[in-house]
């Protein structure tokens, strides 16, 4: 898989709180015999704070910002996050990375301005469905793994109930009040990428022709 392309699917990943599930097939075999990551029993403590990051979740219908993401493999990408509850969002790389990723209409559309490529998934199929659900929930689909407090911020890790080998996510949020900072993927072959948001806005409203896909050069900024 390319950098550009692992840098897309991990920011996809990381905004769904699920690791892998529709990248499964693009991933080569864990080895046999290597361990799932360790989840350390949660305190009561923890499971309230998980309440809380699943409330403020849930509390967020809308959000746009900045974004800075840097792969331990040498990627680097930015770019701009448009998201809308429940059931849409867009991903807009910034040259040079060539790479636009839309989800509305249940389908997930990513598309390569270099290759002019355009793939088409059902959104079912992919993790984007966690996060644009009319509910989310850090249960069921996923598992937490790890809550850790620090001054001033609460970390979350979280992991794929069903293949926890896929990978480790841990959401960063600034605490009191909770607003969601960063995050990093392990991926299965234990890959690592960081993501930075910054200019973060919440609850405004987002021009819905941003949701609309048409296959045109000069669609970025329109």
């Amino acid at each position: 898989m390319s950098i550009r392309r692992r840098l897309a699917v991990a920011l996809v990943l990381a905004l769904v709180a699920v690791i892998g599930a529709a990248q499964a097939q693009q991933r080569r075999p864990t080895p046999p015999g290597t361990a799932a990551p360790a989840s350390t029993p949660l305190s009561d403590q923890d499971r309230r704070d998980v309440q809380r990051v699943e409330a403020h979740l849930n509390e967020l219908r809308s959000l746009t910002a900045d974004f800075l993401q840097i792969s331990d493999q040498g990627g680097v990408a930015e770019g701009r996050i448009y998201l809308q509850r429940p059931g849409r969002l867009r991903l807009d790389y910034a040259d040079p990375t060539p790479l636009l990723i839309i989800a509305a209409r249940g389908q997930i559309i990513q598309h390569d301005r270099e290759l002019k490529q355009t793939t088409y998934l059902p959104l079912s199929s992919s993790p984007a469905a966690i996060l644009l659900r009319e509910r989310i929930a850090l249960s069921g689909d996923v598992t937490v793994a790890a809550v850790e407090r620090a001054a001033g911020t609460l970390r979350i890790g979280l992991i794929q109930t069903e293949d926890p080998r896929a990978g480790r996510l841990t959401l960063v949020f600034r605490d009191s009040p909770l607003q969601l900072a960063n995050w990093v993927v392990v991926d299965g072959q234990g890959a690592t990428t960081r993501v930075n948001l910054t200019n973060i806005q919440s609850g405004t409203t987002i021009d819905q022709k941003l949701f609309e896909f048409r296959d045109d050069p000069l669609q970025r900024g329109n």
